[in-house]
């Protein structure tokens, strides 16, 4: 016996018997035990089946290369049990009317029993054939079981080539949501069910949902249909307000139903279908209807609609630009009635000191703020304070103000009325809101410098006659034009209140001159000296014959200040100036605060009988005043509140046929009395001409200027280059015309400060 020592032992292995059989009956012996059990499982009985030894059968197949005829057989039998189920479950449904929908719920609920059942048996088949799945299937190409399975379920059922399911379940689910739109109530679980039904199974190699090509594509086409039928429905029956509701109703309920049944993924396209058919195909109709339309709504600052109508219309190309349009439109419209009311015919005037055309530029630009209040408001609560639409007002503005010619001298006027006494009790804020409003009103105009001439002038009245509520107030309101139009736009104008200042201490230095003097004047005499440059006085002054008194004064102040200051030459503008009368009546004595000119007037009357009356042409001649200067003259002192004068006949208007007394019975409370000169009137047409004449020089010489600085820095540039950097320059101060910019340059040409570039005509050189 041999021995075992050394040796390692040996374990026994039990190996399965040698089948005798062919491979074929080895295959029908296991395939029968599969089929058996997918046909159990679809039956619902698969808790009495062994999934282990179902596993075995699958894999010995699989690994005795019968994987195709397992494959094959296991796609034949699902899809011969869909095919059943299609044939004795839903065929006979699909001729149920579709009618109510509970009936079509019901359709939805059977596919979708169907696709469960589907589902369930696919998982557990597919727990059999394991090994299949991971082996087979990937070396074949081929689905794997539970895609396969879908694949049938699509072509068997969903696409049946016998039987009409695909078109009847399209036909299904779209009248659930077109009854859903029309208020019915319908089984939204149902709906649901299904699409994700449709989302699970692909086609395009596994790329693509069915979804899209057997529900989707058809859902957005009928509803395209759905929206331009009800659109041009709700049109005809509703105003814009309500319509823009209803459209905004449309569009959140199409985002719920994407969000709760169908998928997101549809949302921007039934979204666009809703915004194309419900808004851009009627942005004109909803703008322009007569009850209700834009123009309605911005007169009635109806905000909450505004708002609406902002939101969807920016929602479609175009529509944010239409609706701008159509603003700027109602903006246009408004100031052209604006523009249409300068009418001095038609102005209620409640202020009796003022005259009616200065009544008329302050409504007007009250109008216009109040306008643009308005529109701040709508901008603010409906527009979102968008920067295009905040543009497009702005141009709408600009573009009626300026259509009115006088536009620079009303705002100007407007500005002087506020300084004079409308800003008296105010709070700083209060003042500051109104100023930055007339700013605003004022970077509309495009002819700042027919501005600046209206307001040098209006300040210098202001300032002479210290009418100004505040001098913080002046220089605030030169600040904010400062930071519009630049230093060179200010800079006389702050070279007012310098002369202003200065004068205070020249006339502290001509009282000390005068306690030392030997001659002393006969009168009391306050001297403002003016830079001509700075101020809007013409160097001829209006003429006047002076009291012998009067002129006595000048020439003392004229010996002071040209002692101090060799080589000045005073031009005296005693026109500009007051006078203060102690002035004698029956009653009592008053001191009248007068016009130089009122009170050379008054005191031709002094040496003459109280009863003596003079006629207008003998006061015209004495005063050597001219024609306009004296009516106005006359009309305050004869015609306002204190009649220092009688005049016959009694009006208001001053002829040259009346005649003039000194009123003796005059009596008043007030001890001191301010008697201001009638303000003068807007210009007239023919002095409105005069101005725009004057500014136009002015304009010469600016632009003349502005080239001769671009040329001195560039020495050589092209004619449509040197052309947009004038622009560039002069348009804080106005905008010139090309045309008027190659005349300068013709003119600067011909006195040799610039030459043609030998060769090129379109260039020039500076002439050092």
């Amino acid at each position: 016996m041999a021995s075992l020592q050394g040796r390692r032992p040996v374990r026994g292995k039990i190996r399965p018997p040698q089948r005798k059989t062919s491979s074929e009956d080895y295959f029908q012996e296991i395939w029968k035990t599969l089929a058996d059990a997918i046909v159990t499982i679809h039956d619902q009985k698969a808790n009495t089946l062994s999934f282990e030894e179902l596993y075995r059968c699958g894999f010995n197949l699989v690994i005795q290369k019968c994987g195709d005829k397992l494959y094959s057989g296991v796609r034949d039998l699902i899809e011969m049990h869909l095919d059943s189920e299609a044939e004795y479950k839903i065929a006979p449904i699909l001729g149920i009317a579709d009618t109510s929908p509970s009936e079509g719920a019901q359709v939805l609920k059977v596919v979708q029993s169907i696709w469960k059942h589907h589902i369930t048996c696919l998982l557990l088949i597919s727990s059999i054939l394991v090994h299949m799945d991971k082996n087979y299937v990937p070396q074949s190409r081929l689905p794997k079981t539970y895609d396969m399975g879908l694949y049938l379920f699509r072509d068997t059922v969903i696409r049946s080539p016998k039987l009409p399911i695909q078109s009847h379940l399209q036909m299904v689910l779209l009248d659930q949501i077109t009854m859903e739109r029309r208020g019915d109530v319908i089984d939204r679980g149902a709906v649901k069910a299904c699409i994700e039904m449709l989302l699970e199974m692909r086609e395009n190699n596994g790329i693509d949902p069915i979804y899209i090509a057997d529900f989707e594509n058809l859902f957005v086409e009928t509803s395209r249909e759905f929206y331009k039928v009800e659109s041009e429905d709700l049109v005809r029956k509703f105003d814009p307000p309500e319509y823009m509701r209803k459209v905004e109703n449309r569009l959140e309920e199409e985002q719920l139903r994407c969000s709760h049944y169908l998928t997101e993924k549809t949302e921007p396209k039934i979204r666009l279908i809703v915004e194309q058919e419900m808004i851009a195909k009627h942005l004109r109709t909803v703008i322009e209807m007569e009850n209700w339309g834009l123009k309605q709504l911005l007169v009635n600052s109806r905000l909450e609609d505004l708002d609406r109508m902002y939101r969807l219309f920016g929602r479609v190309p175009n529509g944010s630009k239409e609706l701008q349009v159509g603003v700027a439109e109602y903006i246009k419209d408004c100031g052209r009635a604006i523009n249409d009311n300068v009418n001095t015919s038609t102005i209620e005037v409640t202020d009796k000191g003022t005259p009616v055309g200065v009544a008329l530029a302050l409504r007007w630009v009250q109008d216009v703020l109040d306008l643009k209040d308005r529109m701040n408001i709508i901008l603010g609560a409906a527009f979102a304070k968008s920067k295009s639409f905040e543009n497009s007002i702005n141009q709408a503005f600009e573009n009626f103000v300026n259509l009115n010619p006088k536009a620079p001298e009303f705002m100007s006027l407007f500005i002087d009325n506020k300084l004079k006494k409308d800003f008296k009790g105010k709070s700083d804020d209060e003042i500051d809101t109104i100023l930055n409003k007339t700013t605003m009103l004022f970077r509309f105009l495009s002819d700042k410098d027919i501005f600046e001439r209206y307001y040098k002038q209006h300040l210098s009245n202001r300032l002479l006659h210290q009418r100004s509520l505040s001098d913080e107030v002046e220089r605030g309101m030169i600040s904010k034009l400062k930071v519009e139009c630049g230093y060179q736009f200010t800079s006389k104008l702050e070279g007012m209140f310098t002369d202003m200042r200065l004068s205070v201490d020249t006339m502290a230095s001509f009282k000390e001159f005068q306690e030392k003097a030997v001659e002393v004047p006969p009168v009391e005499l306050n001297v403002t000296v003016l830079t001509s440059t700075f101020w809007p006085v013409s160097t001829a002054p209006i003429p006047c014959n002076l009291p012998t008194e009067f002129l006595a004064a000048t020439k003392v102040f004229e010996r002071f200040y040209t002692s101090r200051h060799n080589g000045r030459k005073l031009t005296w503008h005693s026109t500009m100036g007051n006078v203060d009368l102690r002035a004698t009546f029956n009653a009592r004595k008053h001191e009248l605060n007068v016009s130089t000119m009122a009170a050379v007037v008054l005191l031709i009357f002094n040496d003459r009988p109280e009863e003596e009356a003079l006629s207008y042409t003998t006061i015209e001649q004495e005063t050597g005043l001219p024609a306009e200067n004296v009516k106005r003259t006359l009309q305050s002192v004869a015609c306002g509140k204190f009649k220092i004068l009688i005049k016959e006949p009694k009006s208001r208007d001053i002829n040259e046929t009346d005649t003039f007394r000194f009123n003796a019975a005059f009596s008043e409370k007030l001890s001191r009395i301010k008697i201001q000169t009638v303000a003068s009137k807007v210009e007239t047409a023919v002095e409105l001409k005069e101005t725009h004449e004057k500014v136009e020089d002015s304009r010469k010489h600016m632009t003349e200027a502005a080239i001769v600085r671009v040329m001195k820095n560039r020495k050589s540039l092209d004619h449509n280059n040197l052309v947009t950097e004038v622009i560039s320059q002069l348009q804080g101060r106005f905008s010139p015309a090309p045309a008027m910019i190659k005349k300068r340059i013709e003119a600067l040409i011909d006195r040799e400060y610039l030459e043609r570039a030998p060769g090129d005509r379109t260039t020039y050189n500076y002439v050092a």
